[in-house]
C-alpha cells in the first residue's frame, strides 16, 4: 500500500483529531488532559501553517500519522529553531510512517533556514527516544517532575538535533510553499 505525505488542510482536523484523542486519553505522551475539539484542531493546523509545516501520512484516502513543527519560543531570535511533534495511528505505528513524516518534515525546515531542532518528550519513553536518536537527536535538558497527569509526577526531556548552521533570514513555511 502508498502511503502519501502532503500538507495537511483543515478539512483534516477530523481525522488529526481521532488519531490524538486516545493519546490525551490514555498515555502521558501528551500533558493536555482533554483532546481538543474538531474546531481547536482546524484552528491549530491552521495557525501552524501560518509559519511551520503542518504534514499529514495519507493510506488509501485516510490519514494515518501527522507530524508538525513549531516555535521553541515566541521570541524573534529563535526563529532559527523549532519543536517537532509526531503522532501515528496506534494500528499503523512501527511500519515506517514515522520516518516518512520526519524525513519530509526536515526537509521542509531546513529549505526554511532552521538550524536546531527540538524534541520535548514525556519521561521515560524509550522508542520516541529512540526514534529520535536515530535522527541524531541528543539529550539536551532534563525536567524532573514538571507534569502532573493520571495521578502521577512526570518527567520530561529535550532532544536537541543541530542541523547546518545559517545566518539567512528564517523563512515561514507559507511563503516557502
Amino acid at each position: 500500500m502508498m502511503i502519501t505525505i502532503r500538507i495537511a488542510t483543515v478539512e483534516d482536523a477530523e481525522s488529526i483529531q481521532k488519531i490524538y484523542a486516545p493519546y490525551v486519553l490514555n498515555t502521558t505522551i501528551t500533558f493536555e488532559l482533554e483532546p481538543p475539539t474538531v474546531k481547536e484542531m482546524a484552528d491549530r493546523i491552521s495557525h501552524t501553517l501560518e509559519k511551520y509545516p503542518y504534514l499529514v501520512a495519507v493510506e488509501e484516502g485516510e490519514v494515518i500519522g501527522y507530524a508538525y513543527a513549531g516555535t521553541l519560543y515566541d521570541r524573534r531570535a529563535y526563529d532559527h529553531s523549532a519543536e517537532l511533534s509526531i503522532y501515528i495511528d496506534d494500528r499503523k505505528r512501527h511500519k515506517g510512517i514515522g520516518h516518512l513524516l520526519y524525513n519530509a518534515l526536515i526537509d521542509y525546515l531546513t529549505r526554511m533556514n532552521i538550524t536546531n531542532l527540538y524534541g520535548c518528550i514525556t519521561y521515560p519513553n524509550d522508542a520516541s527516544i529512540a526514534f529520535h536518536e536515530k535522527y541524531g537527536f541528543k539529550e539536551a535538558a532534563h525536567f524532573h517532575e514538571c507534569g502532573y497527569k493520571f495521578d502521577q509526577w512526570l518527567d520530561v526531556v529535550y532532544l536537541e538535533k543541530r542541523l547546518d548552521k545559517t545566518t539567512e533570514p528564517f523563512i515561514p513555511f507559507k511563503e516557502l510553499c
